[in-house]
């Protein structure tokens, strides 16, 4: 299929907005916006170009967002970054693991996979994301007895590392305790533009753009159920 210069010309301004921004917002970009969403040519283009990138081209609502692929560690974020930005120096892939059950409670909590919207509530606050976090580390170790894995995942490592990380009471920021720990996770969320972290309140809110991407893509049935059986949760919970 030919196409017009003015055509490619307008894909490759939205795919550099996109590149540097991550997302498109119809409200700020109305021409880019309109160009993607009227003109089929124009979409072909930006998604071959994102393809091409490594990263998925998706429009929820009236938002366009450029989503690397899991593989993909120059837009995205490898397993070594990600290690060193979450968890404490010399840390192990347990700490790693720990990190992601984190991140996979934290949405089980917000998101339920049900009706129009998979949003189940407004906020947490973030003694009672801690309190979940404990709480499902330990049941899945117990159900699992001396194997220590269910599904793939090791809890019985993760309980270990989330365990030997200190409590502190005065809300100390540092990685080698579990508040600070906790905080430098919704931190990175929040710099993602997926929470919005309070911190003198200790409360976690999420953003338009989490509800967005949890509703048209992560949480069809399939996957949804899929999360609540790695982290051992029953349907009737």
């Amino acid at each position: 299929m030919a196409y017009e210069l003015e055509e490619i010309r307008s894909s490759q301004e939205i795919f550099y907005f996109l590149l540097e921004n991550h997302e498109l917002r119809e409200e700020d970009e109305p021409l880019m916006y309109k160009a993607y969403t009227e003109q089929e040519s124009v979409q072909n283009l930006v998604k071959s170009q994102g393809d091409i990138a490594g990263s998925n081209i998706e429009r929820y609502g009236n938002v366009i967002y450029l989503i690397p692929r899991e593989e993909n560690n120059f837009l995205g974020f490898s397993k070594v970054q990600l290690k060193a930005t979450l968890c404490k120096s010399n840390a192990t892939d347990k700490d790693y693991y720990l990190s992601q059950f984190v991140i996979l409670t934290l949405l089980v909590e917000f998101y339920d996979g049900q009706g129009s919207s998979s949003k189940a509530r407004e906020y947490m606050r973030v003694g009672e994301l801690q309190n979940c976090i404990s709480q499902r580390l330990k049941e899945g170790a117990e159900s699992i007895g001396e194997s220590g894995e269910n599904q793939g995942i090791a809890f019985s490592n993760m309980l270990e590392a989330y365990e030997a990380l200190r409590s502190d009471e005065k809300g100390s920021r540092a990685k080698t305790t579990k508040e600070g720990f906790l905080h430098h996770i919704l931190i990175f969320l929040q710099k993602q533009g997926l929470v919005d972290y309070v911190e003198q309140d200790e409360m976690i809110k999420t953003t338009k753009k989490l509800d967005n991407f949890m509703d048209w893509n992560l949480l069809n049935q399939n996957n949804y159920q899929r999360v609540l059986r790695v982290l051992g949760v029953t349907e009737n919970e």
